[in-house]
């Protein structure tokens, strides 16, 4: 009853040292209820754990990117080397000659003497004559009458015809040209594509294989072999694994390449200036022929023939005559159809040349890369460890032989290397641990569970 007042006293301080534990750890430090004859001690469950894997993503996927180039073909292209033009021919005129008769003095009707000279009889005596009796108007040609006169005072005048009329004369300026340089297409602009690899990240990833976990322990008092019985709640932080994978920093692309046009200088003759038409005037041709113009008419006075009448006499007697008109015949050159000019078309001139051109544009074929994948192993912990009241083999129950049985079962484990000497001691008490690690088994002394495992009869 002592002993047991004593445990009862242990089992609370137990308690009261414990209160920070969860409800199932306090209630696992509470005495069993224990018969006379058996005996208990605090024992530890380890922990229970299990591997898995898992995959991990090592690479990420990408892609590769191969270029198929363009393809290029050839065509004839007409270029113009020459531009169309036109050339002016001169066709002349045409001249005729013409004859004209003109007028180079009047007709007339007029009286003149019979004498030498025949000087002609003015207005007033024939005036004078009728006036006189004679009768004038109904005078035959030929009739005769005495007169006297003041003769008329004439002059001569010069009259200027044309005898060519202006014309002009057609002259050819000729069309002027000049040589330049044009650029001719020979092959069109094009793009090349070039590849332009992805670039990778090498990142480092902690993966957590063994959680954080909170297990009992005993603990040693003063040395190696002194048990106090207190047992420590101790925690063991997670473990993790560093994995390191490849990542896509920039992905694969092209990157276009401008591929300029190709040209050619060729040499085109081009009009400057056209051809023209100079007109130069040709000015009329003039002539001229001379007349004779009445300035003042002659004064007459009549007398009756045997008078003396005023004036000078004229010394004979007037006849009535006439005078025909007077014609001259002249020729002149004048324009039958005029000079014009006549316009002959010459074509353009072409030149044929190859040309080359894209047939099918540059592409880019992308081919997946998939990701890829390690397998890490993870531990974790299935079920906590725990401290427990478990029934051990009493000190008064167990002997030397049965101590003895226990280190040679225990070497033949593998566990014990010690002498095979029937006591209790640090090595026997390790190699108890070692077995009960090793099975799973709890821990804390000699317990029923180690001799059962072992095989040995109590």
């Amino acid at each position: 009853m002592r002993v047991y007042k004593i445990s009862t006293i242990v089992a609370a301080s137990l308690i009261a040292a414990t209160s920070n534990l969860t409800a199932d750890a306090v209630e696992a430090m509470v005495l069993p209820n224990a018969q006379p004859g058996e005996c208990y001690a605090r024992v530890l469950t380890p922990a229970k754990f299990q591997t898995t894997s898992e995959k991990v993503l090592s690479k990420e996927a990408s892609e590769t990117l191969t270029v198929i180039p363009a393809q290029y073909g050839t065509t004839d292209q007409k270029i113009l080397v020459k531009e169309a033009s036109s050339r002016l021919t001169i066709i002349p005129g045409t001249f005729k000659k013409v004859t004209e008769k003109i007028l180079v003095k009047d007709a007339q009707t007029f009286w003149k003497t019979s004498l030498k000279g025949s000087v002609p009889v003015s207005a007033e005596i024939l005036a004078a004559a009728k006036a006189g009796g004679a009768g004038i108007d109904g005078m035959a040609i030929g009739s005769c009458y005495r007169e006297y006169f003041t003769p008329a005072k004439y002059s001569t005048e010069s009259e200027t015809y044309i005898s060519k009329e202006a014309s002009e004369k057609l002259k050819i300026v000729p069309a002027t040209y000049e040589y330049v340089e044009e650029k001719v297409l020979v092959k069109e602009a094009s793009q090349r594509l070039v590849k332009v690899p992805a670039t990778y990240d090498t990142v480092s990833e902690k993966i957590l294989i063994e959680p954080e976990k909170t297990m009992w322990k005993k603990s040693q008092c003063n040395g190696e072999g002194d048990d106090c019985g207190v047992m420590c709640l101790v925690t063991t932080p997670a473990r993790y694994s560093t994995v390191t994978k490849r990542v896509v920093k920039t992905p694969p692309t092209t990157k276009v390449i401008e591929i300029p046009a190709v040209y050619k200088t060729v040499k085109v003759k081009k009009l400057a200036t056209p051809a023209s038409v100079q007109r130069v005037a040709t000015p009329e041709k003039t002539s001229t022929y001379t007349r004779t113009v009445k300035v003042a008419d002659a004064t007459f006075s009549w007398s009756k023939s045997g008078e003396k009448g005023a004036g000078k006499y004229t010394g004979h007697q007037i006849c009535k005559t006439a005078t025909p008109e007077a014609y001259k015949t002249i020729t002149r050159t004048v324009v039958d159809t005029p000079p014009t000019t006549k316009t002959i078309e010459i074509p353009a001139a072409y030149k044929t040349i190859k040309v080359t051109t894209i047939v099918k544009p540059a592409e880019v074929k992308r081919t997946a890369i998939p990701e890829a994948y390690r397998t890490v192993s993870k531990r974790e912990m299935v079920s906590p460890s725990k401290v427990e009241w478990k029934r051990v083999v009493c000190q008064s129950s167990i002997n030397s032989s049965t101590i003895r049985a226990l280190q040679t079962a225990l070497k033949n484990e593998g566990h014990y290397n010690g002498p095979i000497d029937g006591i209790v001691g640090s090595q026997t008490r390790a190699a108890v641990k070692a077995y009960q690690t090793k099975k799973g088994l709890a821990t804390g002394g000699i317990t029923h569970a180690v001799i059962k495992s072992l095989g040995i009869s109590l």
